[in-house]
């Protein structure tokens, strides 16, 4: 068996894309310390085009994160500090009465950008979060009677702090929906905070973040995806971890009464999606069973509604999730 010329030149780009995403980490590398299971699920997101939600204590270089990746791949970035007194038109834009020529002209707004981050998107009330749902959905914003496409690629990539609950409004549940992931953010180790004091605790740093992966890039990269070749009886399996959010009495798991209402098929979707964009950026063509594992907290997290008793016996959707892993069987291969 050998390799025709068309085969060796998949495998050499693919190789070439390799290096790419490595130096793209390497690029975020030079700014963020550790943080590189975040790192890794927002290029995900980018190859799926896919938004994310991150939530962590303020501090953790959420902020920053998403900046210095956007500065690596060379796209636009917009970020918008969401706020109780922001208003839906101060995200989408608005329409401005011109009374020189008597006629009404749309003026864009921030969301007209390839990474959009809605920092601390809780902190304003559902009709602003709810500006955000055509955008995410559709890729379009409507002003007055023009639609008007959205730049591509285009993520929003929204933060969140879970500790404050005075003056924050939790997100529509339809919106939560539409996030890909949700990434929890947790404290550095001790390494990486010695190593993240010896940076910052000096006059402002003159690091320079170089492009290394280019819109092209990320779209070769999501078109390599419809090529990941993934078991049936992993999309098997994929599906039963979604049900067992819906009815886990089924599976023999008895936490009925903890979840109000399970995934809805965007989790098994995003869950296969996700699994083999996994597979692209480690340099397979096939998707293993530990990238479904890997994935499902962050797809399935925020996907679950926990009911009161949950709540009040202080358990999380991530223990929920862990009891699902451990009792759906993984197929055999």
């Amino acid at each position: 068996m050998y390799m025709t010329n068309t085969d060796l030149n998949k495998q050499f780009a693919r190789h070439e894309l390799l290096e790419k995403i490595n130096a793209l980490r390497q690029e975020v590398g030079k700014v963020i310390v550790g943080q590189e299971q975040l790192v890794e699920r927002l290029i995900l997101a980018l190859i799926c085009r896919s938004h994310v939600l991150i939530e962590g204590i303020p501090g953790l270089a959420k902020t920053l994160t998403v900046n210095t990746l956007s500065r690596a791949l060379g796209l636009a970035f917009s970020r918008i500090q969401f706020t109780p007194d922001l208003l839906p038109g101060d995200v989408t834009g608005t329409m401005i009465y011109n009374p020189a020529s008597g006629q009404f002209l749309s003026e864009k707004g921030p969301v007209f950008a390839n990474i959009v981050l809605a920092d601390e998107i809780n902190r304003s009330p559902a009709k602003v979060q709810s500006a955000l749902l055509e955008a995410m959905q559709e890729k379009q914003v409507t002003l007055g009677k023009e639609v008007m496409p959205l730049p591509r690629p285009f993520l929003v990539l929204a933060t969140q702090n879970p500790v404050e609950q005075e003056g924050t409004y939790p997100l529509p549940e339809a919106q939560v929906d539409r996030f890909m992931f949700k990434l929890k953010v947790e404290y550095p180790s001790f390494d990486d905070e010695l190593e993240v004091m010896r940076r910052m605790s000096r006059p402002a740093s003159t690091v320079t973040v170089n492009e290394v992966l280019s819109r092209e890039d990320l779209d070769t990269l999501s078109e390599q995806i419809d090529s990941v070749y993934i078991d049936p009886g992993l999309e098997q399996y994929i599906v039963h971890l979604i049900c067992a959010t819906r009815d886990p009495g089924q599976y023999g798991i008895d936490i009925n009464e903890l979840i109000r209402f399970g995934a809805s098929p965007r989790a098994t979707i995003n869950l296969a999606l996700a699994s083999r964009a996994m597979a692209v950026v480690q340099g397979r063509d096939f998707v293993l069973p530990e990238d479904v594992r890997a994935l499902a907290p962050d797809v399935l997290r925020h996907r679950l509604a926990m009911s009161y008793k949950a709540e009040a016996r202080g358990i999380s959707s991530d223990q929920l999730i862990e009891m699902i892993l451990e009792t759906v069987a993984i197929p055999n291969h």
